[in-house]
Parts: C-alpha cells; structure tokens; sequence
C-alpha cells in the first residue's frame, strides 16, 4: 500500500513539475529585430573637437533576441552591424570614417554584440556582453530600459527597449588624436522585435 502511494506521489509530482515546464517555456519568445518597418536604430555620439557634437547611426543592421517578463533574468539579444552602413549625414566623412583609422570596413566589414547576462527586471536594468568592433572583442554593459509590449496592428506582437552605452575607442583600436573629450562614444540602441 505504502508502496503504491508513492507511486502515486511521484506520479504526480512529475505531472506538475512538466506542468510547471511547459507553462514557463510557453511564456519564454524569440522576437526578430524590425528593420524592414524602420522600427530599430543603432546610433552614436561623440564631440568634435570639443567644440560641437557629431551624430550618427548605423543604417543596415539586424538580430534577433529573447524575452519573457516573468523571466527576466533568461533575456538574451544578438546584434549584427554592417559598418560601412554608417551615416552622419555627410557623405564625404563618412567616406573618411570607412577608412582604415576610423572602421576600417574593408578589414572589418561587421560589428556584433551577443549578451551574456541579463540583471534587472521587467522594467529594465543592465545586460552584459560582448561587443566586437575594428577586429577587437570587450566586455561591455548596456543600461536598458523597457519601452513596453503588446498587440500591434498587424496581427503580430511586439516588445521594444532602449539601451544605452559608452567605449572608449582606443579600447577597440582606434586611436586617432580627436582630442580629450572624443576618447568615449556613446551609443543608443532602440529595438523593437516582432514575437515570432
């Protein structure tokens, strides 16, 4: 009797715990960065010369990344830069900037990032990873905030955040005198995924 009866315990503990299982893994989704919808951008500040501020973005770029806001802390993001897609608004520097003492597109036709850990919540916190960009991969972290999530128009649903973040360019490399207040960049990721 003992015997059956914890056959029958265990029985249903393996029942919940799969339950459990397949409730958490339905929650947890792969969203496709918007591109083609113009939806997500990659862009950059640094001071010229401490003088003035120059802006730009990279145009063509893409990835993919996974979230679940009961599961925070499972979140993870893959990005793909091409960098001869870079854009300041002036088509003669960013002939320059493509060069070899700036990008360098030739040698290094890609940047990525590809996090490693997620720690924050729902509403936002820091994700770690790794950036390679000139040829050189660092650890680097992103402050990120969500934007929110829901039902589109289109019958799809979406999630998007923005992230934020400073390197300094002689870390990747680069290191060409701009002057001390152009040894850091800062960046401003906006992705917004589509649920697949």
């Amino acid at each position: 009797m003992k015997q059956r009866n914890a056959s029958i315990m265990k029985k249903l503990v393996l029942g919940l715990l799969l339950s459990v299982s397949a409730s958490f893994s339905a929650t947890a989704a792969e969203y496709e960065v918007d591109i083609k919808g113009m939806h997500a951008f990659v862009q950059f500040r640094i001071i010229h010369l401490g003088y003035s501020v120059m802006l730009g973005r990279f145009n063509d770029f893409g990835g993919k990344f996974n979230w679940d806001k009961n599961n925070p802390g499972a979140s993870s993001i893959s990005i793909d830069i091409k960098t001869d897609s870079i854009d300041t608004n002036h088509a003669e520097r960013d002939k320059h900037l493509r060069e070899e003492e700036f990008l360098n597109v030739e040698k290094y036709p890609n940047a990525t990032f590809r996090s490693t850990k997620y720690h924050g919540d729902a509403s936002g916190g820091k994700m770690d990873g790794m950036l390679t960009l000139h040829g050189v991969t660092r650890a680097i972290t992103l402050d990120v905030k969500t934007i929110g999530e829901g039902d589109d128009p289109w019958g799809g649903y979406r999630a998007g955040f923005e992230a934020t973040t400073s390197i300094r360019r002689a870390d990747f490399g680069m290191e060409r005198d701009l002057g001390p207040a152009a040894e850091t960049m800062d960046f401003e990721l906006f992705i917004e995924g589509v649920r697949k």
